[in-house]
């Protein structure tokens, strides 16, 4: 017995210290951690630095060009003699493009850097909003265990009250099966619970790193049921979409585009200077060249670049109109949420909490069954569980509408 008790000690102090040693994170820690070890981001970063490179690339001037060449020469002299020396030449050539090209190709470039940040900004809000989905339903997970815990609890003592019943014969003996059953049933919920846990924070922690450990924990609560919303202040926030920026952006893209292709039509002139050594005469010569469009005009690329900005200028509305369907859809869900929610607050909770007291006090006097009594109390676990089910449909309801306009509305009320 001293063995065994010994060995019990150790292993709880093991628990203890695991449980005392596993690390906390609350939602703004794990958004930071992600925010900086995601590789998705990583991938993003690069993509960002590669467009900030074209426009040094766009502001670099084109470089000068250097021709030489060197051969014979042969003439003939008054007296029939035939003379061979060497002759060389050097050209200098400096292509200038004109001021309209160079801004219009800087342009581009920088639209591009507008459009790779507009990517990296919705990656980071999808981001976080699965991080803060994950994250609640963990809290809520924790909540049903919690629940489900002190079911478990409540029916083993109920239990314990039937056996001493059933085996004094004042209580038949299926009273105590019944009692068994919703124990088994209780303790099934809390293992059940445990195991949604699990799995929960593993998916929690795939989205944010592989730095933190398997064993961690969170804290934080579950969002007020009390977040008010109005219709159209979110629709006067439309135009902050994560989506529509990132077609905006494109779109800009295309339209600068579009006016390079038309400035390079005739982008600019060569500069040129040279000198040219022959045996007895030296020549200089400067001057400058100038493309004639005659037979090509860029009208291809230029109509391509014109249907492409027309493209996206129609993605732009269609997604307008889509996303304020969505954001509609998303409000409505988010209304009916919270009338559950605020359903289960104002009354289903209490009734069901006064119900299951008038059921237990009933049954502690013989004035019912033990059937009655562990019917109330599995119609308020029931309640509770719904409950909670609603309030997580209510978050997500809200986080809906924070990742189609790419705001922070949870996070500004906890």
């Amino acid at each position: 017995m001293r063995i065994l008790f010994l060995l019990s000690l150790f292993v709880l102090v093991l628990a203890s210290k695991s449980a005392w040693g596993a690390p906390q994170y609350s939602l703004h820690d794990l958004i930071d951690i992600a925010k900086r070890e995601n590789p998705i981001l990583d991938v993003l970063k690069a993509k960002e630095d590669a467009a900030r490179s074209t426009v040094i690339t766009a502001e670099s001037y084109l470089n000068p060009e250097i021709e030489a060449g060197s051969g014979p020469s042969k003439f003939r002299t008054p007296s029939t003699s035939t003379h061979q020396k060497q002759n060389w030449g050097v050209t200098l050539s400096q292509p200038l493009e004109f001021p309209n090209v160079r801004s219009a190709r800087k342009a581009v470039a920088e639209s591009r850097v507008n459009y790779a940040g507009s990517v990296t900004e919705a990656t980071i809000i999808n981001l976080s909003l699965q991080i803060k989905k994950a994250f609640y339903e963990v809290l809520q997970n924790e909540a049903i265990l919690k629940i489900a815990e002190g079911d478990r609890d409540a029916l083993n003592d109920i239990r314990g009250r039937v056996a001493l019943r059933v085996e004094v014969g004042e209580a038949p003996r299926y009273e105590l099966i019944k009692a068994d059953t919703e124990l088994i049933a209780a303790q099934r919920d809390a293992d059940a619970a445990k195991l949604r846990i699990y799995e929960s924070k593993l998916y929690l922690r795939g989205l944010v790193s592989k730095s933190i450990v398997d064993t961690f924990d969170v804290t934080g609560t579950l969002p007020p049921s009390d977040i008010s919303l109005n219709m159209e202040e979110l629709k006067d926030d439309i135009n902050k979409s994560p989506r529509l920026k990132q077609i905006k952006a494109s779109s800009e893209i295309a339209e600068n585009r579009l006016r390079l292709e038309e400035k390079l039509i005739n982008p600019g002139v060569t500069l040129k200077a040279g000198v040219d050594q022959d045996p007895d005469i030296t020549s200089y010569r400067f001057g400058l060249s100038i493309p004639i469009p005659i037979w090509n005009q860029r009208q291809g690329l230029i109509g391509e670049a014109a249907a492409n900005y027309r493209e996206l200028q129609a993605q732009y509305t269609d997604q307008e109109l889509t996303l304020r369907r969505d954001i509609e859809a998303a409000f409505q869900r988010y209304l009916i949420a919270q009338q559950q929610v605020r359903t289960f607050e104002s009354s289903l909770l209490s009734q069901a909490e006064s119900v299951l007291k008038v059921a237990e006090s009933a049954y502690r006097y013989g004035e019912r069954g033990i059937l009655e009594y562990l019917d109330a109390q599995r119609t308020y676990r029931l309640v509770r569980k719904d409950y909670l089910a609603s309030r997580y449909d209510y978050i997500v309801a809200i986080l809906e509408i924070e990742q189609l306009l790419g705001m922070d509305i949870l996070e500004n009320k906890i």
